[in-house]
């Protein structure tokens, strides 16, 4: 769904770094491509938790704040929490915004998954 992600300010992994994400993440009524200038909050790598705040878009999210922390689920499985604040969108219900951003974050975490066992088996090969 991202086809460019450019840097724009700061150091990647550090509070402060701003980056440019373009691509399909959000559907667009023209066909056109969405954008979303992001900005880190916070990324601990001890804790596995990255906090970022959509500085502007033109998906109308801006000013959300996004959190993803990864948590031993035990068995060798992780849980994905990833959980947003947004203020309301203009002509927007919440429940549809809940649903939307729903589909999307699960569509990541699913192409994580998949580049995660693709990795693997690449590991396991002879």
């Amino acid at each position: 769904m991202v086809e460019n992600c450019t840097e724009l300010a700061g150091e990647e992994g550090n509070p402060g770094y701003v980056r440019l994400v373009s691509g399909f993440m959000f559907p667009r009524d023209d066909g056109g491509r969405s954008w979303i200038k992001e900005g880190l909050v916070l990324m601990d790598p001890a804790s596995f938790r990255y906090v970022y705040r959509m500085e502007a878009s033109n998906v109308g999210l801006d000013g959300s704040v996004n959190s993803l922390a990864l948590v031993d689920y035990g068995e060798d499985t992780t849980l994905v929490n990833w959980s947003f604040e947004v203020d309301p969108v203009a002509g927007a219900s919440e429940e549809g915004i809940v649903d939307y951003l729903g589909f999307v974050y699960k569509s990541c975490i699913n192409r994580i998954e998949g580049a995660i066992k693709s990795s693997l088996k690449k590991d396991l090969a002879p």
